[in-house]
């Protein structure tokens, strides 16, 4: 008997061993340092947040949280290469309404936006804000559109680039309203805020972060907001949805994302510290001086978010006809 049972915990040891091995990975994790993946170059919202939860998450676990630029391809490149990384939770990507909203739904990305990546936490999102130049004689949502329907074609729009939340957003006006206004697109926000100053164009729909200098300083005059609610910074301009203009409540949003078929323990833990963090006072009001809202979800909350979010511009995109190459 005890030759056999001998013989059993041989032929059994490798295969209950590896249980426990596969449990302890886990709950060691993580054993070196974790990249996190920007899709865009040094500077801006999307980096800034990057490195905000990189820093807030390497004092939380003790071990280094590395941000990683990879710009290209409007976010196409990180997007793929995270995509295609070990599931392990050593890679993770910042992935914002560009790689994981709009771009799916006016490309045809190398990378599947659902199925391709795990959702771990949304950190936070801030709205969009009609702003005109203040030579143009509107100073409502009601005398925009009554302008725009005087003078057809007369007006211009900035954009930070064809498919981008900037260019859906006013699209998404423009059927709203049954109004047309030419759209100029740039290669970024910069230049096209620049121009909206110095009058080449005439009207925009930024990010607030972006704007929110240039409506303090006066170049701006803000309009209305997107979201379902005012926005504290501008407590004084109505949304979009209260001046009875429907389903305007997309934002430029952020949060982390994984590839595909990461560890459920490994991504509990992570959520419920991003969680943690960004329901911290001091870490809302470092994000607030962005208009950063923070948005704090499970992962499946989440994961239905990018889901809808897509939908909702994929539908825009077939409406307005807006397919980009």
């Amino acid at each position: 008997m005890k030759r056999r049972e001998a013989l059993r915990a041989i032929v059994a040891g490798p295969m209950v061993l590896s249980l426990p091995r596969l449990a302890l990975a886990e709950d060691a994790w993580p054993s070196r340092p974790v990249r996190i993946v920007a899709p865009v170059a040094p500077g801006g919202g999307v980096d800034l947040v990057a490195r905000t939860m990189a820093d807030r998450l390497t004092k939380v676990f003790g071990q280094s949280f590395i941000v990683d630029n990879q710009s290209g391809g409007g976010g196409v490149i990180a997007s793929q290469a995270v995509a295609r990384a070990a599931p392990d939770g050593y890679t993770l990507m910042l992935g914002y309404v560009g790689t994981h909203g709009t771009n799916p739904a006016v490309r045809k990305v190398p990378y599947d936006a659902v199925n391709g990546f795990t959702p771990i936490g949304m950190v936070g999102g801030t709205p969009n804000v009609l702003v005109v130049t203040p030579g143009l004689p509107v100073k409502s949502v009601q005398e925009f559109i009554a302008y725009l329907k005087d003078n057809p074609g007369k007006a211009s729009y900035g954009s930070s680039g064809p498919g981008t939340l900037t260019h859906l957003v006013m699209e998404q006006f423009k059927q709203g309203t049954n109004t047309f206004i030419v759209h100029v697109p740039y290669r970024g926000i910069g230049p096209a805020i620049m121009d909206v100053l110095g009058g080449q164009t005439q009207a925009m729909f930024p990010g607030l972060a972006a704007a929110l200098p240039h409506i303090k300083g006066g170049k701006m005059r803000p309009l209305a907001v997107t979201g379902t609610s005012r926005h504290r910074l501008l407590p004084d301009v109505p949304t979009l949805e209260e001046l009875g203009y429907k389903d305007f409540d997309g934002v430029q949003w952020y949060g982390i994302v994984g590839p595909a078929n990461m560890p459920r323990p490994v991504v509990t833990r992570l959520n419920a510290e991003i969680n943690n963090q960004i329901n911290l006072p001091e870490l809302k009001e470092k994000l607030s001086g962005e208009a950063l809202e923070t948005m704090p979800m499970t992962p499946e909350a989440f994961g239905t978010y990018i889901k809808n979010d897509i939908a909702k511009w994929t539908q825009l995109a077939r409406t307005r006809k807006l397919e980009i190459e």
